[in-house]
């Protein structure tokens, strides 16, 4: 959610009758920056989302729910709302709020933020919890508190209301934080869930001193376990006014940060067009209803375009643990994580219970809604952009072997990348081979498909498109590897010889499902020797 406000002071234009190109002075960018007030005083860049909140602010319902991947601009939203809601109307100057708000009533917020309140145990995020309760205890006075939480918030809520004459705002930012990395853990989930039931429970009964609640978080718990007794929250996650709410749109981008894409082409040495284009392929893709205006991740696009350079900002920020054993959990293989056609109940739904992984991969934002099909209500899922699905199989290499994912692999696959960009498919294979020698596996797997998910993690790293088990008339191709220049049909033997890979793949005649695709086929067969643990002999033809 980063903003309008005049994102660009120039200093110097380009003076087209000279043909003379000077340079552009732009507002930073606010990476790391989550506060409305300190951009605004800051003079950062700021992409105007206020017309969202005061929708949200002037509609009937009182309480809401908002969920959104990590680094999306949910504290953001939250503290706009914060500074609306205290009656900052300088801040808004310039900003469609300025417009559209004409009474500015001050009321008293109460703004909890809970991302910090992860890896605790009961007792400690119980204390976590009556910290946060103490900070808004000293505004209001009070010397002697009550001694459990829902308590006290319920006495802090009314003292509130009290003193300034004003209905309460309540505002609760990653209300799920305490409960995340133990999702996967059926002991402590119950026991950690229970404690924040407790802490959310005055939310109901203080109904008639509060003006407005506003919750956001990642993932969706069921009412019943976190909100037992708030029954009317509404959930505006999927709701289409507010698809763009949070992140980036297309429009955004290249109307409000045209200059900055210029800025960055020119860094690069690329006409602006193709600069559009690589952050399209990097940051994109990102749709949260349907229909849905493209929307970019904020977060590695202010970072790409701070630090002049494409890189795996959001996804190097942090992969929850959480993530990781929850797809062990499942048993997911890698090729499995997106390109499926689900209803709205099987991915926006609560993940305490969840049957599946497609919840937790689609409300982290791993996956997100690709097409829409109204006939059958079917949603079609899929990894959004490049940099998730490099930087989600980079996490998932070391599922297949040891170390696989640090220095030594990430030079291998860089290395091997650039061999199959040029075509050179053979010493790619040799290069493979090699590097499959110096890391030890894992798991001593002995069936083909272990090997398969190996080769399609380490596909998928180059950065080309890679799919699995791809239906044919006559039967299913191992892998197919599509670059620019060629499509490669790859078959994957254990312990038997290439000859026969490629006989399979004659015999089946594989390629005439592709001859359409416009680029030269490319037969490869691969033996896996599982002794040597790495590949043993390849035909190309």
């Amino acid at each position: 959610m980063w903003f309008k406000r005049n994102v660009v002071s120039l200093q110097n234009r380009t003076d087209k009758r000279k043909g003379h190109k000077m340079e552009q002075q732009l507002k930073k960018c606010p990476v790391g920056i989550q506060t409305f007030e300190n951009i605004i005083e800051g003079d950062y860049l700021y992409i105007d989302k206020t017309e969202y909140v005061y929708n949200l602010t002037h509609g009937a319902p009182k309480y809401f729910f908002l969920s959104r991947p990590r680094r999306f601009g949910k504290s953001l939203l939250t503290s706009t709302l914060k500074s609306y809601f205290e009656g900052k109307k300088e801040l808004f100057k310039g900003l469609a709020m300025e417009r559209l708000e004409k009474e500015w009533t001050q009321h008293p917020v109460l703004h909890f933020d809970m991302s910090l309140g992860k890896h605790l145990d009961k007792d400690a995020l119980e204390r976590y919890l009556a910290r946060r309760i103490a900070e808004h205890e000293k505004i209001y006075g009070i010397t002697e508190p009550a001694v459990d939480n829902n308590d006290r918030l319920t006495e802090l809520i009314r003292r509130a209301y009290e003193q300034t004459g004003q209905k309460v705002v309540v505002l609760i930012d990653e209300y799920d934080a305490p409960l995340l990395d133990v999702m996967h853990e059926e002991k402590n989930l119950p026991v950690l869930r229970n404690v924040m039931r407790n802490f959310y429970s005055p939310l109901k009964a203080c109904d008639p001193y509060l003006r407005f609640v506003f919750l956001t978080g990642i993932t969706k718990f069921s009412q019943l376990s976190i909100f037992s007794e708030l029954n009317n929250i509404s959930n505006i996650s999927m709701d289409e006014p507010y698809a763009a709410i949070c992140g980036i749109t297309k429009e955004e981008l290249l109307t409000q940060m045209s200059a900055y894409i210029e800025q960055f082409a020119d860094k690069l040495g690329v006409t602006k067009e193709e600069m559009q284009q690589k952050l399209k392929e990097k940051y994109d893709g990102y749709h949260f209803t349907w229909p849905s205006p493209d929307v970019y991740n904020p977060y590695s696009l202010l970072n790409a375009f701070a630090k002049g350079k494409l890189d795996n900002y959001w996804f190097g920020s942090g992969t929850p643990t959480y993530l990781i054993e929850m797809l062990k959990k499942f048993n997911v293989p890698p090729s499995q994580i997106g390109g499926a056609m689900v209803t709205a109940d099987d991915f926006d739904a609560p993940t305490e219970h969840m049957v599946s992984i497609t919840p937790l991969l689609y409300q982290s934002g791993y996956i997100t809604i690709k097409d829409y099909d109204s006939e059958t209500e079917l949603y079609t899922l899929d990894i959004p952009n490049k940099e998730i699905r490099v930087g989600l199989m980079r996490s998932l290499l070391p599922n297949y072997m040891e170390n696989g994912n640090g220095a030594p692999g990430n030079t291998a696959v860089a290395k091997i990348s650039a061999l199959i960009r040029r075509g050179n498919m053979d010493e790619a294979l040799t290069m493979l081979q090699e590097f499959l020698l110096t890391v030890p596996y894992c798991d001593n797997t002995n069936y083909e498909g272990h090997y398969q998910q190996l080769l399609y993690v380490i596909f998928s790293l180059l950065g080309h498109y890679v799919d699995v088990e791809v239906r044919t008339p006559r039967g299913r191709v191992d892998i197919v590897l599509r670059t620019q220049t060629t499509l490669y049909i790859i078959e994957l033997k254990l312990n038997k010889s290439a000859e026969t890979a490629i006989r399979q793949i004659d015999l089946k005649d594989y390629p005439s499902r592709f001859a359409l695709c416009g680029l030269p086929i490319v037969k490869v067969g691969i033996n896996f020797d599982s002794e040597k643990k790495t590949i043993g002999k390849w035909e190309i033809k």
